[in-house]
């Protein structure tokens, strides 16, 4: 049977090339309402049909693509396996155009849907996890090229790791290149599925199946997950965003209750124990890698930089609707080494841009700004609070909302929980929609029931309130045995893995320890540090200063600043291999020049005048130098 176009030319194909025998059974199967979990045909309505009639009738009844899953049943239990196989075929292309249709459909119910405003990030290849990023190692890789199979061909399917800090772009890459692949514009012909796994929300599946799986993200429970599974699966594409979110690499620590079934299920697709021809992208921070690694068969690693100097101001302008607050705001931003700098993070450049956009609205004055991330994130927590005389506000004072939102951290930090329930919020006298600025919400479909939960806007945030809420305790009760055991965990962990990196609560915690980030704290947010808190701090910090470590941000923007440092190195090289190369093909001296012109990442332009030979004389054009870019973000 040649491939039919739709399910009504491939159910027509499909029963002409019945035998005649056969034709007569197919019928017979036809008035057999069990297989067919419904109402079967009565013999008056079957007898004397011809084949055309035959596929008109079903189709009247069913539709052309539920008539052909009927015929496809009564084709298994004749055990016709060549049709089975070419009907399954049309029956799976055609779903995957329904798919496709649920993903944009998706997207665009989202108000931060990824395709509303985009911007494009950088992308660097990596040797392998735990080896460092040297500068003439740092290829920029596109998005398009992901799972090209490269100058060495991996001997099994791709596997591809994204890592990034916190806030680097990492969720919304991934939803963009799903939409694309919906949208036809990414991996056209290369993957018949793209998956998007979120780490944070599969978890709250109780069913532990990879069909369980399959239907979860397709947002169909009729979805052909059989089919889906047994077709070419060398042409699924499963994107698990997030790993770092399913299994911290310090969870044991914190005896937290074992993996959810739905844990191991993903464990399983990662170690290649079920579909092992799919293809896999993973996105994680760098803590993560360590548990993760293990389980993987020759990953190709890459990191995620964030924005270019172009992408960043972009940013500004399009977050601002009022053009003068988007001048005002970018001006600040420049005139601050840490917060321009810091932009080159979505998450930061988002962070930044909320909090100028809050002062700007209430009327502030934008005095002294953040010198480092932990004061970056008081003044965006000091400036949405609730304040205390506000009438509005009823029992949510102040205070009893800052409290409230570092329980909820500390609770879901230490039980390795990402998203709370409305009577989570309860709990900790926290109401959920009137506090926006600090935890967003998903309708969660349970059954027949919908049920709302919430997360903190950003990991960073539920970072900065634990870290907080060794301070704000009302009982004032010591840091001490916490960041001793932090610590511990930290020298353990070295020692184990000779990682240098720290979390982002130790990052916020050393940061405040600092005598002026305290004095700061105190002021901003009307609380006073207890004596006995404050020894903790400067213990904590001397402790500290023993170890090496690196904070989150530090290596992403380490790494852009060597990039375009090497980039500018090899574009000066190319420009003198090109002019001595050119002086010794000329032949006479000529009047006439050309501008060599040289971008770097559309930051840096780099004009230069070569004297040059006639055209005729084979004189070559300039080349350009680009930095090659990934797929971006649009907010953290």
């Amino acid at each position: 049977m040649a491939l039919a176009s739709n399910p009504r030319e491939a159910l027509l194909q499909a029963l002409n090339d019945l035998e005649e025998n056969d034709f007569k059974i197919l019928k017979f199967h036809l008035r057999d309402g069990t297989l067919l979990e419904g109402p079967g045909l009565a013999r008056g309505e079957l007898e004397g049909l011809s084949r055309v009639d035959l596929a008109s009738r079903l189709i009247s009844m069913y539709g052309a693509q539920e008539a052909v899953k009927v015929v496809l049943k009564v084709l298994k239990v004749m055990h016709l396996l060549e049709l089975v196989d070419q009907l399954s075929h049309v029956c799976l292309n055609d779903y995957r155009e329904i798919y496709r249709e649920h993903v944009r459909c998706l997207e665009e119910r989202q108000e931060d849907g990824v395709n509303h405003n985009y911007y494009e990030l950088l992308l660097v290849a990596k040797p392998c996890a735990g080896s460092p990023i040297l500068e003439q190692e740092m290829d920029s890789v596109k998005v398009e090229a992901l799972f090209d199979p490269g100058e060495k061909p991996a001997q099994g399917p791709p596997t591809v790791v994204i890592q990034g800090s916190a806030g680097t772009g990492k969720t919304t890459l991934a939803r963009k290149m799903v939409l694309d692949w919906a949208t036809g514009t990414l991996y056209p012909g290369r993957f018949d599925y793209v998956f998007y796994v979120s780490c944070r929300e599969v978890t709250l599946l109780q069913e532990s199946t990879l069909d369980q799986l399959l239907i979860w993200c397709c947002g169909d429970n009729k979805a052909p997950v059989a089919e889906i599974q047994k077709q070419q699966p060398e042409r699924l594409l499963f994107i698990l965003d997030g790993y770092d979110e399913l299994q911290r690499s310090y969870a044991k620590r914190l005896r937290r209750p074992g993996p959810s079934p739905m844990e191991d299920m993903l464990h399983r697709l990662i170690r290649r124990k079920v579909l092992p021809l799919s293809s896999l992208l993973i996105t994680t921070r760098p803590l993560a890698l360590r548990n993760l690694e293990p389980l993987l068969k020759q990953p190709r690693h890459l990191h995620i930089l964030g924005f270019s100097k172009e992408e960043k101001e972009r940013y500004f302008r399009s977050y601002f609707t009022d053009e003068e607050q988007a001048r005002n705001a970018l001006d600040i931003a420049l005139g601050n080494d840490f917060l321009y700098k810091a932009c080159q993070v979505p998450g930061i450049c988002w962070v930044v841009c909320s909090w100028l956009k809050g002062q700007m609205e209430r009327g502030g004055v934008v005095s002294e700004t953040p010198s480092n991330g932990t004061d970056l994130f008081m003044a965006y927590v000091s400036t949405f609070l609730p304040p205390s005389d506000n009438r509005d506000c009823s029992e949510l004072t102040r205070h009893r909302v800052l409290r409230g939102l570092c329980s909820l951290a500390a609770e879901g930090i230490q039980h390795q929980r990402f998203l709370f329930e409305e009577a989570d919020l309860r709990k900790h006298n926290l109401d959920g929609p009137s506090l926006a600025a600090f935890l967003s919400s998903i309708d969660y479909q349970e059954g027949l029931n919908i049920k709302k939960f919430y997360s903190f806007r950003h990991i960073s945030f539920q970072e900065f309130f634990h870290a907080m809420s060794y301070l704000v305790k009302e009982d004032e009760s010591q840091l001490g045995d916490e960041s001793l055991r932090e610590l511990n965990r930290l020298l353990d962990e070295n020692k184990q893995a000779e990682s240098e990196d720290m979390t982002l609560t130790m990052q916020f915690l050393l940061d405040i320890s600092k005598k002026e980030s305290c004095s700061n704290f105190e002021l901003t947010f009307c609380f006073k540090i207890s004596p006995s808190l404050k020894q903790d701090l400067k213990n904590f910090k001397e402790q500290m200063s023993s170890i090496k470590h690196k904070k989150t941000w530090d290596l992403e923007l380490s790494l852009y600043e060597s990039k375009m440092k090497n980039l500018a190195k090899s574009v000066q090289l190319s420009d003198i291999d090109f002019q001595i190369r050119h002086s010794k093909n000329k032949k006479s001296p000529s009047k006439n020049s050309f501008s060599v012109k040289t971008s770097l990442s559309n930051e840096q332009k780099e004009e230069q005048k070569c004297p040059v030979a006639d055209k005729s004389n084979g004189a070559k054009t300039p080349r350009e130098a680009s930095n090659g870019k990934g797929r971006g973000t649009k907010e953290l």
